[in-house]
């Protein structure tokens, strides 16, 4: 890892934790600061750091900055019951270009992924979300993208990388590793028509913001996902107004902290960030106090990850055979340990897509295909394997 890419924590905002409790969060992260230098990432399990960059971000220029008020608030919390290493790296400085900061970034996830450490990144544009993919391409393997935003962000396929164009590059830019985007909120009239229908036709998920805020519909999309991507605009201005680009509409702070628990207690998840933080339409630092306690939930989640993805052991799992009278019988898996429900695709052993055999879904998409309905995510699924 280069360490040049990252500035210390602010000694005002140091300074600022030694006034809280001895108990308190920030005195339980091992941050890195002008006194004490760069962090040891021994045995750590979550790493924050944060994005200085807002050239690319949309209508919301600033979105970079004073990410400290988000420091602050979170540092202020109290631990749950954890066993969990935290650092906080800092912040990456825009670079003299925004290929530069865009390098930087790749470079830290992927170095962080090497070790199996989850960052969690502040700041910045939803851009960034398209350089947290393509720092995956080192690992060699598909990947899964969960996106909270009321657009999809697919802007024009021939204009330059922006917050509000990066999925079409994701798609359309080589090498291709996606296997699924799935966006959970999504506000129609954000959308256009044919953008709706396209996302369809590449067979990928998109959950309509009232579909969405029943929770239980959209806990699969996370358990599916390595990377998670929050735009903080798709929290409603009235909870969240440090958006340029905020609508009155959106979720509400304990669902998107909910949604932020179910990207922690994912196995796969391995990489999530909050974008479009801007500070200079923040009131009292409202948005920044949300983002601190959706981190919060986050590393909750991750400290409440049990391992239950079939396959570990199967005395674990209830296996379930449902028979249809036209097609091939389909094979649910539901753990024993929080009563999750998977369904199986079968694919050959040696496919490439194979970390894909097992889809996450619900107790309701088992009673479905009871009764001759198959799951759409099986099909959808499917479409991509053949």
């Amino acid at each position: 890892m280069n360490l040049d890419f990252l500035t210390p924590v602010k000694e005002s905002v140091v300074a600022h934790l030694m006034l809280q409790p001895v108990l308190c969060l920030g005195k339980k992260i091992t941050i890195h600061s002008e006194k004490e230098g760069f962090p040891d990432l021994e045995n750590v399990q979550i790493a924050i750091f944060g994005v200085q960059e807002d050239r690319n971000s949309q209508d919301n220029f600033g979105c970079g900055e004073n990410l400290d008020f988000i420091r602050k608030k979170l540092y202020e919390l109290f631990p749950g019951d954890w066993q969990t290493n935290i650092v906080d790296l800092g912040n990456i400085c825009k670079g003299n270009a925004v290929s530069d900061t865009y390098f930087a970034v790749s470079e830290i996830i992927t170095s962080l992924l090497k070790q199996h450490i989850i960052p969690v990144i502040i700041g910045g544009g939803q851009d960034i979300t398209y350089v947290n993919y393509r720092a995956y391409d080192a690992l060699e393997q598909t990947v899964n993208i969960t996106a909270v935003d009321s657009r999809f962000d697919l802007g024009d396929l021939e204009a330059e990388l922006t917050s509000q164009s990066y999925l079409s590059k994701i798609i359309m830019q080589q090498p291709n590793n996606l296997f699924n985007f799935c966006n959970v909120g999504y506000q129609t009239f954000f959308n256009a028509q044919e953008e709706i229908k396209l996302l369809d036709a590449l067979f990928f998920d998109a959950y309509r913001l009232g579909e969405a805020k029943n929770l239980e519909n959209i806990e699969p999309a996370f358990r599916n996902a390595d990377i998670v991507s929050i735009d903080i605009g798709a929290v409603r201005q009235s909870e969240a107004p440090a958006n340029n680009n905020v609508s009155p509409n959106g979720f509400y702070g304990d669902e998107i902290c909910a949604i932020s628990r179910y990207a922690g207690i994912s196995d796969k998840v391995s990489s999530f960030g909050i974008y479009e933080y801007n500070s200079k339409y923040d009131n009292q630092h409202q948005t920044a106090h949300l983002i601190a306690q959706m981190i919060w939930y986050f590393i909750e989640g991750v400290n409440a990850r049990v391992k239950d993805y079939p396959f570990t052991r199967k005395e674990n799992y209830q296996k379930f055979t449902v028979l249809l009278a036209d097609d091939d019988p389909l094979t649910f898996y539901k753990s024993h340990k929080t009563g999750r429900w998977w369904i199986e695709i079968n694919i050959l052993s040696n496919n490439k897509y194979k970390r894909h055999a097992l889809i996450p879904c619900t107790y309701q998409d088992y009673i479905a295909a009871t009764k001759e309905v198959i799951p759409e995510k099986w099909f959808k699924a499917m479409q991509k394997l053949v």
